[in-house]
């Protein structure tokens, strides 16, 4: 009887730890270079750790052909899910198919890859809801008309940039259309302000004009160009639409630069360690938090479910120009000096030693 007893409890751990090795996760994820994604690396590591599953993080560097280079290595080390952060959402389709063809489940992860049948499921936090927040919180701090609005946006290979917009685009159009905002920085979003809903074409044509690309250099030199151009009148009191921390800090920065700028009100996204010290000092005015540790869990169950066969609960779709993709989009947080402490220390997000003069 204990010798069946010893094999039986051998043959449970040797199968938990084959299930364990055969759940091969592959995470890919845009950069190092930017705080968000170390801290969904770190994330993902330990969770994946935690659930006993077999997996690699890798990092694209801002370079499709880097990413699908990732994909392949990871191909070739037989995994079952791809999680993929696109650099690039239509670029990401390749690396999608090439998965697909090799029977690994695809999980899009934070940015949607578009243009391919071969999306399993998407990961992702509410991006309309992102962008409404920073509409909802520009509007709320006007006063009277005429206030100047200057509009930047993400990079216009990422999906998600055309979702924020959009989300913004909702609330601040109105505004725009009774006066209470004056577009600044943008003669196409001038010429559709009459426009409460746009078409993507339409949507392209002013985030070509007011695109960072993610990139704070782009965003500080296309601020200071704006700036240059601006007249007096459209300096004063500004409100900016900034599309994530990085480049927020990057705009503001140079915002502040100019004499002729008494006061900015800005928005971001991502709740950057030094955006939170830059909103606790009043230099940003708002960021969204999209707590990764809910998206990396999202993911990880959504990675489980695939590898055991199962179908992961779905809320929504979205459409990625080939398909309807599977989602359960996570909430949001908009985060200012009002709710600062208790939306980042005291949900255990970042701990107070972190910053100064938080109170």
């Amino acid at each position: 009887m204990k010798k069946a007893l010893l094999l039986l409890s051998m043959l449970t751990v040797l199968a938990v730890g084959t299930f364990a090795q055969s759940v091969q996760v592959g995470i890919v994820l845009p950069t190092k270079d930017e705080e968000r994604w170390i801290q969904d690396q770190t994330r993902f590591q330990d969770a994946l750790k935690t659930a006993g599953i077999s997996a690699q993080v890798l990092f694209s560097e801002k370079d499709s052909a880097k990413e699908k280079a990732n994909v392949e290595t990871l191909l070739t080390k037989g995994m079952k899910v791809l999680v993929l952060c696109p650099v690039d959402s239509a670029s990401a389709a390749a690396s999608a198919d090439a998965a697909a063809k090799a029977g690994v489940k695809v999980v899009a992860y934070d940015r949607l890859i578009t243009g391919t049948m071969n999306v399993d499921f998407y990961v992702t936090f509410d991006s309309f809801s992102v962008g409404a927040a920073w509409g909802s919180y520009l509007a709320s701090q006007a006063k009277g008309t005429g206030n100047n609005l200057y509009l930047y946006a993400g990079a216009a290979s990422d999906n998600n940039a055309f979702i924020f917009f959009e989300g913004a685009w909702s609330v601040l159009q109105p505004k725009i259309a009774d006066k209470t905002f004056k577009i600044v920085n943008s003669d196409a979003a001038v010429k559709l302000q009459g426009k409460a809903e746009l078409t993507r074409e339409e949507m392209a044509s002013i985030i070509g004009q007011v695109t960072t690309n993610w990139n704070p250099n782009d965003a500080k030199s296309k601020a200071e160009s704006n700036l240059t151009k601006a007249t007096a009148a459209q300096k004063g009191t500004v409100f900016i639409l900034s599309p994530n921390d990085q480049t927020a800090r990057a705009i503001v920065d140079a915002f502040a630069k100019d004499k002729a700028v008494k006061k900015a009100y800005s928005t971001g996204q991502d709740a950057d360690k030094v955006s939170i010290q830059y909103i606790i000092d009043g230099k940003q005015s708002m960021t969204v938090l999209k707590d990764t540790r809910v998206l990396v869990a999202d993911a990880i169950k959504t990675a489980i479910s695939f590898a055991k066969g199962e179908t992961p609960e779905q809320t929504k779709t979205y459409n990625n120009g080939a398909m309807d993709v599977p989602a359960k989009p996570s909430e949001v947080v908009s985060v200012t000096q009002a709710n600062v402490k208790a939306a980042i220390v005291d949900s255990g997000y970042y701990p107070a030693n972190l910053f100064k003069n938080l109170k």
